[in-house]
Parts: C-alpha cells; sequence; structure tokens
C-alpha cells in the first residue's frame, strides 16, 4: 500500500469509516500530533474520549498486551483507538519473539476488532524487513514527514504554515510563509510556537508580513550558516567540522542544520544569477532577504563555483536522507557532508 500524505488521512477520516490500523511513519513532530488528534476526532465521541483513547509505549510493553488490548472493546466508548508508540523496539527482538510478532499482527488484522483503531507509531522502519512489509500490506501508511527534497521540503512547509496561521485566526503573507520557513529550517512544531507569537505581535491587524517575520524571530542560525560557507568556500574541511560541532553543542538539530545550509545554497544560486554590481537593495528584493544578508549572500557567492554549490546540493539531499534512517549518526553524517560539500567541484 502506498505511503499516504496527512491531507490524504484527514480526507479518509471525513468519509466516517472506520479504519482498523494505521501506521504513523516520520519524525515530524507537528504533523504527527495532527494526524493523532484528526483520528480521536473522527473515531471517538468528545464525551468518552477520556475511557476510548488509550496510549502505550512499544519499547515497554509486551505486544500481545498492545493487540489484547486492541481486541478488547472498551465498556464506556462505542469505539476506541490504540496508540502505540516506538515500534522500532520490534525489529529489535529476537528472532523467534520477532516471528511471533508477525504471527499475532497478521491474525489481528485478518479479523481486527470492528470498535479499535490500531495506531502503530515509528521514526523510521527498516523497510529490508518483514515488519514494515507487513504493516505496508496490513494497515494505512501514512508518512508524518516533509519532503527530502530540501525546495520541496520548503515549499510543503510554507504551505502548512498558511493552513497553521487559518487555524489561530491570522493571515500570513506568502513572503512571510517563505521567510519563516527559511528561519524555522522548516521545523514545523518551532514555526507554530513562532506562529503564535506573531499573532501576539500583530494584534488587531491579524495579518503578518515578512517584516513582522524579520523583527520578531530570531535568525541568529541563518547568520551562522554563512560562517559555514565562508570555511566551506576557502576549502577547511577540519575548520567545518569544528564549526559544526560547535552548533551541536549549542543545541541545533543536525536536520535544521542541514535544511539551513540548503537554503544557503539556494540563495547562493540566486545570488550568482543576479547581474553584477547589483545594488544591495536590489539584491534584497530579488533575493527576497534582507539588505545586509543579501549583500553578504552576493559577497559569498563570487566565492564559491557553480559546480560546487549544485554537488553541495546533491550532498545536502544524501545526508537529510541518511538522518532519517532507522539508526543515524548524526557526526558521522555531518563529517560525509563537509568531505562532499568542501570537496565537490575539485
Amino acid at each position: 500500500m502506498p505511503k499516504l500524505e496527512p491531507s490524504q488521512l484527514l480526507e479518509r477520516l471525513a468519509k466516517g469509516q472506520p479504519i482498523p490500523g494505521i501506521l504513523l511513519l516520520g519524525r515530524e513532530t507537528y504533523l504527527r500530533d495532527l494526524c493523532r488528534k484528526a483520528i480521536i476526532e473522527a473515531t471517538v465521541p468528545e464525551n468518552a474520549r477520556e475511557w476510548g483513547v488509550a496510549r502505550c509505549d512499544a519499547g515497554e510493553e509486551e505486544p500481545a498486551a498492545i493487540l489484547a488490548l486492541a481486541s478488547t472493546p472498551s465498556l464506556l466508548a462505542p469505539r476506541q483507538v490504540i496508540f502505540a508508540r516506538g515500534i522500532e523496539a520490534w525489529e529489535k527482538l529476537g528472532e523467534e519473539s520477532r516471528e511471533d510478532l508477525l504471527a499475532d499482527l497478521a491474525a489481528y488484522f485478518a479479523h481486527p476488532s470492528a470498535s479499535s483503531t490500531l495506531v502503530l507509531e515509528a521514526d523510521s522502519l527498516d523497510q529490508r524487513l518483514k515488519l514494515a512489509k507487513l504493516l505496508a500490506d496490513q494497515v494505512l501508511v501514512v508518512g508524518v514527514e516533509l519532503p527530502d527534497e530540501p525546495e520541496a521540503r520548503a515549499r510543503a512547509a510554507g504551505a502548512i504554515l498558511s493552513h497553521m496561521a487559518q487555524e489561530i485566526g491570522i493571515e500570513l503573507d506568502p513572503g512571510a510563509a517563505e521567510e519563516l520557513t527559511d528561519l524555522a529550517a522548516a521545523d514545523l512544531a518551532r514555526a507554530r510556537t513562532e506562529l503564535e507569537k506573531l499573532a501576539t505581535y500583530a494584534g488587531d491587524r491579524k495579518r503578518i508580513t515578512r517584516a513582522d517575520v524579520a523583527a520578531l524571530v530570531v535568525t541568529g542560525h541563518k547568520y551562522s550558516v554563512w560562517e559555514l560557507a565562508e570555511v566551506l568556500a576557502s576549502r577547511q574541511p577540519a575548520r567545518a567540522l569544528t564549526f559544526l560541532g560547535s552548533l551541536l553543542r549549542e543545541g541545533e538539530q543536525p536536520v535544521q542544520i542541514v535544511g539551513a545550509m540548503a537554503w544557503m545554497c539556494r540563495k547562493l544560486l540566486e545570488a550568482q544569477d543576479l547581474p553584477p554590481q547589483t545594488p544591495g537593495f536590489q539584491a534584497a528584493r530579488r533575493l527576497q532577504m534582507r539588505v545586509p544578508m543579501a549583500e553578504l549572500a552576493v559577497r559569498q557567492s563570487r566565492r564559491i563555483p557553480r559546480k560546487q554549490l549544485l554537488e553541495g546540493l546533491a550532498a545536502l539531499y544524501e545526508a537529510d536522507s541518511r538522518l532519517k534512517s532507522s539508526q543515524p549518526k548524526p557526526g558521522a553524517i555531518l563529517e560525509f557532508l563537509v568531505a562532499r560539500f568542501a570537496g565537490a567541484g575539485q
């Protein structure tokens, strides 16, 4: 069964037909929470949710106990939802236990409870293993993640931000959506928090502009990424690794670092297309950036060959995919990224 987008899940739920099994697969917390909320609202009456919603941890509870809970109708709710998070733990069971689990899952989904929806959750699953293959055949698989390709990721995040703004009761200008997506490195949970701050900032105006985002949202990580651009342009991979290590120690997430670097590459490529001697204010308008950052982008773009930027984007795409693997090793992945990026075009 192909992986659905969250919007497609919402469409299925809106039809009112029970869904016996759902797998929420991915790391994007905002999208996962959105799906959880929609599943509960579509499945369990509001006055019965105290009894009709159960949450389990697959890393701590026996799979048989979770399936038994799903098989047992709730006495106080006409329908129930059972959430089982962290089913990656099932991949680590011993061979005999794994085979027993697969048999139990197949038996359950062959005759699922008519009053239950079993929602399994995982950041990632090894698609080569039988567990992922069985679930792909038996349940509705929903990808709770943004696209891997950086530009597609930014576009998708921008569309979701506009939807978030409507929920909050404000209007988000297209330029503001793009700016906030960049500043939040397409992290939807962080973007939601920033939107709520912006709504308070805008007050009765109920409209958020690019200038509002620039005034209120912290932008330090973007200035940091320009420092990294200078290091990479001078072909100093050891220094770049030290720089990246400091960002990680300061709490920056590897996926966000990769997202910021992808944003940097896109802006540098756009800056290379500007005519020579373009004034700072014109560059800012063309690049959709503030003047100081636009001038910095133009300067840096003259120092890095276009081929290096394009190959760097390819390396970023690969690093982003590896960070979303079942057992990511951020240090090794970033080391690989810097080696590819700093050496591209040589």
